[in-house]
Formats: C-alpha cells, structure tokens, sequence
C-alpha cells in the first residue's frame, strides 16, 4: 500500500469512527488570532502545546521560515482576509530557532532542481523576467531579524487595519520555549 493509499484508510477510519466530532468547531477563531509560522514538522503538535491551544482557537498560515515573501503574495492576502473576514483581532509571526530556511542558500537548491530536470534556460527566463531566483531562494542570517522584519511587512502594508497588533515570537523546537522580539502592544 503506497502513502495516499495507507492516508485515505486512515482518513476513511476515521470518519466512520466519527472522531471528527471531536474536533468541530466554528470558521471562525476562538482566540481571535492569527499566527504565521514555518512549515517544519516539528512545529506541528508543538505550538498548540505550547502555547496552550487547541483545534479551533487560531488561524495558521505555514509556509518555509514563516516568511511574507511579497506585501501581496499569499500569506498577506492570507493575514488581511483572517482581519477583515474571520474575527482574527491579533497576528502573530512566529519564527523559530534552527530554522533550516534561515541556513539555506540558494545554490544546493538550484543544483537539486538541475538535477531534477529543471533546465538553465527556465531559471534564465525566470532571471530575465525579473524574478531574482537566487535571491527568492535565499535564506535569512538571523531568525530574530526575520521575524521583525515581517512584522514590518505586516504593519506597514496600506491594506491593514492600524488596530491590531502584531507582534513577534521565536519558538525553540527542542523545548517549546517561546522568545518575544517584537511586544505590538
């Protein structure tokens, strides 16, 4: 049995089960927030824990090194619908401590998709379009300035209401130890 294969018995379990009630809950946030954060597996479980959640009480946008690549990409776009639709009255940019998008550099990943078939003339198009790739695929030095750095993104973007605030937080993945850089209060 391949993985969606093994996924979609498990999911079919579960919905004759009916453990999907215990997890019903309104589109809307209980805790009237929002939290940007990474992708890395490790985060998964651990905020919720750690920061004293549960299913329902936040909106989550994840992507890799819980970055705002664009003031209108995605996960802004993501951020201003949670404000202005969803109840979400606070946003939170949640980094955390070794962050493999902090260590990347763009060459291992260019050479990877090179060797996934990936030709120079699509990366040169893309160049010569005005998409720097090597620089999109850069990552950052310190997760600390990342994080501030976003939060600027979002604060300052023409499109979010001034009222809520949003502050930033650096989460160790070993502890789930959470570090205020940025208090929006």
């Amino acid at each position: 049995m391949n993985l969606l294969e093994t996924l979609l018995k498990n999911n079919e379990e579960f919905v004759s089960n009916k453990d999907y009630l215990n997890y019903q809950t309104s589109k809307t946030p209980d805790k009237k927030v929002l939290i940007v954060s990474c992708m890395d597996s490790r985060l998964t479980e651990l905020t919720y824990k750690a920061l004293g959640l549960k299913n329902g009480d936040i909106k989550q946008v994840k992507n890799a090194g819980a970055m705002i690549t664009h003031p209108y990409g995605s996960t802004m776009r993501s951020i201003l619908v949670a404000v202005y639709m969803l109840g979400v009255e606070e946003v939170i940019i949640m980094g955390h401590t070794d962050c493999g998008f902090g260590a990347l550099k763009p060459e291992p990943i260019l050479s990877e998709m090179k060797s996934r078939g990936i030709s120079d003339d699509v990366i040169n198009t893309l160049m010569h379009s005005g998409i720097d790739v090597v620089d999109w695929l850069q990552g950052f030095e310190s997760v600390e300035e990342s994080v501030n750095e976003n939060v600027k993104v979002v604060k300052q973007h023409p499109l979010m209401d001034k009222k809520v605030p949003v502050h930033g937080l650096v989460m160790n993945p070993d502890t789930g130890a959470v570090e205020v850089v940025h208090k929006d209060y």
